[in-house]
């Protein structure tokens, strides 16, 4: 499937829940019964679940209450153990199916064969909200990967980490959609910089130029930045 390309991140869904009944006994040894929450990582190798070094991040629902969402942060695939509880799934061995949800939530079924025997796993989003696509949409993206129809886009180059533009694409490596104050919040805690919001702003724009983002305009007047995926633009991520 990759056809010798090396292997790179396409998308990330951060607060996916991944239900483990019906699993083999070795997963089941590894997680136990029930659900685990964590980051699913598309690659155009391997499907992973990445539930180690867990952050959580309390979201509201409707006026009155609050979602703890929890996820793993994955700004590369080096920052991926390479061990259990994480969960590892070839492309090339694995059956996906998307549901779009109805009255629950989009989720990606699962089922693949390894050595520790046959695995059957669900995929639950937990982000609803402004979205064009879902995690449903993956089986998509793998069915069109595995039948060579989706072909990866190739992106420029990323600009050097020592201007404006490098530490704006380092701190969008999650792939999820950040506004400019928050990119920009982001950019100054992790490069100890003290930045203006045009600044910000204009390097957003430039990148998006660049077609290494993906500029998100809101409704409400704002606007979102999302780090450009090989999938061109149908994105999947968050």
């Amino acid at each position: 499937m990759s056809n010798g390309q090396p292997e790179v991140i396409l998308a990330q869904e951060q607060g996916t829940e991944m239900r483990t009944g019906g699993v083999s006994k070795g997963l089941e040894a590894e997680f136990g019964g029930g659900v685990k929450e964590g980051t699913l990582v598309l690659t155009n190798r391997r499907l992973i679940f990445v539930c180690t070094d867990d952050k959580g991040e309390e979201l509201p629902v409707g006026y009155f209450a609050e979602h703890l969402l929890l996820y793993s942060e994955v700004e590369g695939l080096g920052d991926i153990p390479n061990k259990a509880p994480n969960v590892f799934i070839p492309l090339d061995s694995a059956s996906v199916k998307g549901h779009k949800g109805g009255l629950g939530r989009p989720s990606l079924r699962v089922s693949w064969r390894d050595e520790g025997g046959a695995h059957d796993v669900v995929f639950t989003e937990t982000l609803t909200g402004r979205r064009r696509t879902d995690l449903s949409d993956w089986a998509f993206a793998i069915e069109g990967m595995r039948s060579g129809t989706r072909v990866l886009v190739s992106l420029p180059p990323p600009p050097s980490a020592a201007t404006l533009e490098g530490k704006v694409m380092h701190v969008l490596a999650d792939m999820q959609e950040k506004g400019t104050l928050e990119i920009e919040e982001s950019v100054e805690d992790e490069y100890k910089v003290d930045l203006d919001p045009d600044q910000v702003q204009a390097a957003c724009d430039r990148l998006s130029a660049q077609k290494l983002l993906v500029r998100l305009p809101d409704p409400s007047g704002d606007v979102f930045y999302r780090r450009a995926s090989p999938l061109g633009e149908d994105s999947f991520s968050s």
